[in-house]
């Protein structure tokens, strides 16, 4: 009963665990020449190989350093894994070790497999410094260094790491860096202690085929399964591999030492009987590692393909005469090697061969996952890339750049058409948080969650142009601000966007766009001219002003609430060089300040574009007020021109003023993970002139504590000449978007409510981290409102893209 409800029943007579079949060769790592194992390498990547892997014997003169091999291949390679075949512990100590790997498998891109033996050669081990043990003591400490390379991985867990073993010590060490993917742990092993150790923690069994006799294969497997069962684990999480060897001849004679046809014939067995998943073929001759790529890998999984099928065809037969005639209304035979009918379930043993065909999550991870989500449903074309609370990437997916997030499961399509399978997918599971996130950011918080599901759009981040005389292009909504000004300043043309590089294109350019050259030029939402886009019954649809106009008219402002735009087409701005100042003044005058430069800004020439920060005042020290503006303009002498009535107003006590282009301007911003804990508390709205009871309000309200970071963003000029109804973002009198950010959600809100909120006339939805009906009133006048509401009744009658700003249904 128990082992029932741990794992499957395994069938012994065909073996299958559900891995897509894989190749890999085993290279020595001779540095005599150098580049010798680079270099075949190299061929295997080109060969089509999924693994490359070398001996680790750091004892041994004329090898390389295997890790620092591993290293040099990875940089020359761009598609194959790596890994040690296997890495000898005992000289690698596995803190520095796990560092070491997860390094590693960050700078390839997440191709690093960390294969591991537990010692040998104990004399050379001793005479490198190593410490010599009995083969139960080697067994042991491997167990042990694996609970501190998997410690160090989980970057995410927050209490002390502390390990107290018999061989391995590590008392308070810091967790990290978390790898680019859930590093498999490979073990080398043969004996029975060793591969039980495989069953309780192993992800991989790799074993050489040249040390085992019959039967020795099927027999350890048997030992891994029982422990991983008794482990409480899936026996099918652990790949089963192995290393081979041989002779490609004519006549043939003896085990793989003939033809390719009969190498297939006699490795077969050990996929289908034995569960073989990856072969690794141990040789050093370019030419046997190009005749297997050749002539023996394509031809065993087709034969693979064609034996499992069979088992299929067996097993459905079985059922049938079984259950007493008719077909089977289960999802397929679990038992045994069955086909998932291509749905990508990952619960039966699968079809190695084909799409959907993925390894099953290992239980730790599994363990870790969050109630009301079905897992097991995840689309197969979404599950490789899907990120989990266990799995390694988490840490980098989970939180924005100012909420701290838990989701249950990330989701990341790689186009329009996985977007639409993953709303779908949320769909199917309406009673968690959905949160959309585009590139990355989101100051409002709401592109995470806790416990609920996030569509990540940040690979689909492609740019192109459509029309170079019209200056027409096409992004993607997960790129990033910065990306598109580095992808449109060839072209001498800019886009305005923001005022941060690592801003996504899906969340602003459907909200607003507030950005440094929003006076001369307008918000973002005025330069689109098409969007792509995946509603909430999954159907994908192009919204212009001719196709779907009413849905075009609500995206630009109320896009959140409309579906998930994939892709855009903006006509962009032609902009050159540009005068670039950041100022600091001592604002002791804090309403005076605020009234004069709010002048400044809206008598300014609509090539002016300002934003003005300020935050409570160090002790012993004036107020200060940061000044950051673009001028469009390449002359120094207009730039100053344009500065010199502000420079006026108050003492200047910091000043960089320059030439520079948009691009430059734009390119602030570090990679696009986010590591902020706990929620956010930002308030917003609009406001048209700064008046002198506005401006002493604001004063107040900075002095009193409740904000650490209060923004002034210029709006008007371009903004003003669209008129209110042409788009959802309505508000198009409005001079200045106000922005505070608080540490005390609570006091906050309180100070914002008693001396900001009278002064606003609207607010803007990407900053605005409150939610409720008044806070959608404030964003959406009465007419957009009724509008908007009647419009999502239409798209999504059902409210899926509700976790926002939420726009209710009519």
């Amino acid at each position: 009963m128990a082992q029932d409800a741990l794992a499957p029943k395994i069938d012994r007579s065909t073996m299958h665990y559900g891995h897509e079949l894989q190749f890999g060769t085993f290279i020595t790592p001779k540095n005599d020449p150098p580049q010798f194992a680079v270099r075949l390498a190299e061929l295997s990547e080109a060969s089509g190989y999924d693994l490359v892997t070398f001996q680790d014997h750091p004892y041994q003169p004329a090898f390389h350093d295997t890790q620092t091999l591993l290293t040099w291949v990875a940089a020359r390679t761009e598609r194959i894994h790596l890994a040690a075949n296997v890495t000898n512990l005992p000289l690698r100590p596995p803190a520095v070790l796990a560092r070491a790997a997860a390094s590693l498998d960050l700078l390839s891109g997440g191709r690093f497999e960390l294969g591991l033996g537990a010692g040998g050669f104990w004399d050379a081990i001793e005479a490198m410094g190593g410490r010599k043990l009995t083969p139960g003591q080697a067994v042991d400490a491997l167990s042990e260094g694996i609970d501190v390379i998997r410690g160090i991985w989980d970057q995410g867990e927050r209490a002390r790491f502390q390990i107290d073993g018999t061989y391995y010590r590590v008392d308070g060490a810091k967790r990290g860096p978390a790898p680019a993917h859930n590093i498999p742990i490979i073990i080398g092993a043969l004996k029975p202690r060793m591969l039980r150790l495989i069953g309780r923690k192993g992800d991989g069994w790799l074993p050489s085929l040249g040390y085992m006799q019959p039967g020795d294969y099927a027999a350890g497997n048997a030992r891994i399964d029982e422990a991983a069962i008794a482990a409480g684990r899936d026996p099918r999480e652990i790949r089963r591999m192995v290393n081979i060897g041989g002779r490609f001849g004519g006549g043939g004679g003896g085990f793989l030492n003939g033809p390719a046809a009969q190498w297939v014939e006699q490795l077969l067995p050990y996929v289908v009987d034995d569960g073989v998943g990856t072969f690794i073929l141990a040789s050093d001759d370019p030419g046997t590692i190009a005749h297997f790529a050749e002539e023996v890998a394509p031809a065993l999984r087709e034969a693979t393909a064609r034996e499992l099928r069979t088992a299929d065809a067996a097993a459905s037969v079985d059922s049938i005469a079984l259950s007493g005639g008719g077909p089977s209304t289960g999802s397929g035979n679990t038992t045994g090697s069955g086909n998932t009918t291509g749905s990508g379930n990952t619960t039966g043993s699968g079809n190695t061969t084909g799409s959907g065909s993925r390894d099953v999550r290992n239980s730790t991870v599994r363990a870790k996952r969050r109630d009301g989500i079905d897992y097991d449903a995840v689309p197969a074309s979404l599950a490789a890339d899907a990120i989990e609370p266990g799995d390694a990437g988490y840490v980098r997916v989970k939180s924005t750049y100012m909420r701290g997030g838990a989701p249950g499961l990330v989701l990341r399509p790689a186009d329009a058409g996985q977007v639409a399978e993953a709303v779908d997918f949320a769909r199917a599971n309406p009673d968690v948080p959905l949160g959309v996130r585009s590139g990355g950011h989101g100051i409002s918080g709401r592109s995470t969650n806790d416990g609920g599901i996030v569509i990540d759009l940040s690979r689909l981040n492609a740019m192109e142009v459509l029309d170079e005389a019209s200056r027409l292009v096409r992004v993607e909504a997960g790129a990033r601000w910065q990306d598109v000004a580095a992808f449109l300043a060839p072209h001498g043309w800019a886009l305005s966007s923001g005022d941060y590089g690592g801003v996504g294109v899906g969340g602003l350019a459907t909200a607003g766009g507030i950005g440094w050259l929003v006076r001369e030029h307008g918000l973002t939402i005025d330069h689109v001219r098409a969007v792509e886009m995946v509603l909430a019954d999954g159907s994908i649809v192009r919204a212009d002003a001719t196709q779907h106009p009413d849905l075009f008219w609500a995206v630009r402002g109320a896009g959140a609430n409309m579906g998930i735009v994939t892709a855009f087409e903006f006509e962009v701005d032609e902009v050159g060089a540009l005068g670039f100042a950041q100022l600091a003044f001592d604002a002791s005058d804090t309403a005076g300040f605020l009234q004069a430069w709010g002048d400044w800004v809206v008598d300014s020439p609509r090539d002016v574009t300002s934003f003005l920060i300020m935050g409570g005042a160090r002790p012993g020290e004036p107020p200060v007020a940061q000044v950051m503006a673009v001028i469009d303009s390449d002359d120094p002498d207009t730039v100053i021109a344009r500065l010199q009535p502000l420079a006026e107003v108050a003492p200047l006590i910091g000043q960089d003023v320059r030439l520079t282009t948009y691009e430059s301007i734009m390119a602030n911003a570090a990679d696009g993970s986010h590591g902020a804990e706990g929620e956010p508390t930002a308030r917003t709205g609009l406001i048209g002139r700064i008046t002198p009871e506005f401006a002493a309000d604001a004063a107040q309200f900075i002095a009193s504590g409740a904000t650490y970071f209060f923004q002034l963003r210029a709006v008007g000029g371009a903004v003003h000449d669209v008129p209110a109804d042409a788009t959802a973002f309505a508000h198009r009198s409005a001079e200045f978007s106000v922005v505070a950010f608080g540490s005390n959600r609570h006091r906050t809100s309180e100070r914002w409510n008693e001396l900001m909120a009278p002064h606003f006339s609207g607010s803007y939805v990407s900053f605005e981290t409150e939610q409720g009906p008044e806070l959608v009133a404030a964003a959406y006048p009465p007419a957009t409102l009724e509008r908007l509401r009647a419009i999502k009744g239409e798209v999504d009658p059902g409210n899926v893209f509700r976790d926002n700003t939420n726009i209710a249904p009519a």
